[in-house]
């Protein structure tokens, strides 16, 4: 298990993420920002439309999406 914020993944905050996979921890984010940007949060709107462009051009988002998964891969378990 490992441990990743909400910042590290590109948004405004220190919200932690955790899970076995890069995948699980990117999913997580998805789901934070969606309910950020539900509950009218203006800081993580931003981070929100990025993601959502992401989803929208994968491959286009390659790079990122193996960027993170590389620097969730490098951290230590916790």
């Amino acid at each position: 298990m490992k441990t990743i914020t909400c910042r590290q993944l590109g948004g405004p905050c220190d919200l932690q993420h955790r899970g076995e996979t890069g995948d699980e921890v990117i999913q997580a984010q998805d789901k934070h920002l969606k309910e950020m940007e539900a509950a009218g949060d203006a800081a993580h709107q931003p981070a929100r439309d990025d993601m959502k462009a992401r989803w929208l051009h994968p491959k286009r988002s390659l790079g990122w999406y193996r960027d993170t998964k590389r620097a969730f891969d490098e951290l230590p378990e916790d």
